[in-house]
């Protein structure tokens, strides 16, 4: 079986070069499941509801996000539109998992592949440098203790480097990938862990690379050089499509190889 995770989608550049090219890529790759973080999908911060449903619509299975999901209030409804209704698209639509008891969403999602695979994503949102949640490594304890698939993939969501890697050796053998998403850099470290699970620190952002991770880089350097708020908006030069490929058994959820993809625009 093969997995696609495709890193933090950004802005319209990033939605236009995942409409351009998933399909090729799920075509000619072999791809059966595909996961995408759509966080930052909608200018950048927040992701709507028509943009979220527009991805599900070009074959994205599974979006996941992070500590921006709340920035469109829209979602708020998006997802509470869907309590009670398993088949809703807005329930493969994810929130961190270990948000406060009461928080609109889901954060897990158990499906199957359109050739009958089960599969489930969790995502999860870390707490070094970042809004502290619930711990993130004991809820991804209690959601293992009741998904009934093999084939489980985790976004991380983390700004601290040692908190990802730190995840993917406490669920090493138990899941089967950790992929790290947030600081929108792509990292050089993929490896498939002794107990059969693929990690990666990084996955990257799906956006424009002539920027400061996605935003024009001359708002960014205003804010550092001035500290006066500016308004940030999303470059649009030098687009790629950062993405992981994973291969795993589907009958023991085991990762036998994980590759980066980088594709440009």
């Amino acid at each position: 079986m093969r997995i696609l995770f495709v890193g933090d989608i950004f802005g319209r550049p990033g939605r236009n070069i995942v409409r351009d090219h998933l399909a090729d890529v799920v075509s000619t790759r072999h791809i059966d499941l595909v996961i995408a973080n759509g966080e930052n999908a909608a200018a950048g911060f927040g992701i709507t509801p028509s943009i979220a449903e527009d991805l599900l619509s070009l074959g994205v299975d599974v979006l996941t996000t992070g500590n921006h999901v709340w920035d469109k209030r829209e979602i708020i409804g998006y997802f509470q539109s869907a309590d009670g209704n398993a088949q809703s698209g807005a329930r493969r639509v994810l929130r961190p998992a270990n948000y406060p008891q009461g928080a609109p969403g889901w954060g897990w999602y158990e499906g199957e592949t359109r050739a009958g695979v089960a599969f489930a994503v969790i995502n999860l949102q870390g707490r070094v440098f970042m809004v502290d949640n619930d711990d993130p490594f004991h809820t991804a304890d209690a959601l293992l203790k009741t998904l009934r698939a093999r084939v489980i993939l985790v976004d991380m969501h983390a700004e601290a480097t040692s908190e990802k890697i730190a995840m993917g050796w406490y669920l090493d053998g138990r899941v089967t990938a950790v992929i790290g998403t947030h600081t929108h850099v792509p990292t050089a470290d993929e490896r498939v862990l002794p107990g059969g699970t693929a990690y990666l620190t990084d996955v990257g952002m799906t956006g424009p690379y002539d920027s400061i991770i996605g935003v024009e880089k001359e708002q960014v350097l205003e804010r550092f050089l001035t500290s006066v708020p500016t308004r940030f908006e999303p470059a649009s030069k030098d687009v790629r499509l950062c993405a992981a490929i994973i291969d795993c058994d589907q009958s023991s959820g085991r990762a036998s190889g994980i590759e980066r993809l980088t594709l440009r625009q």
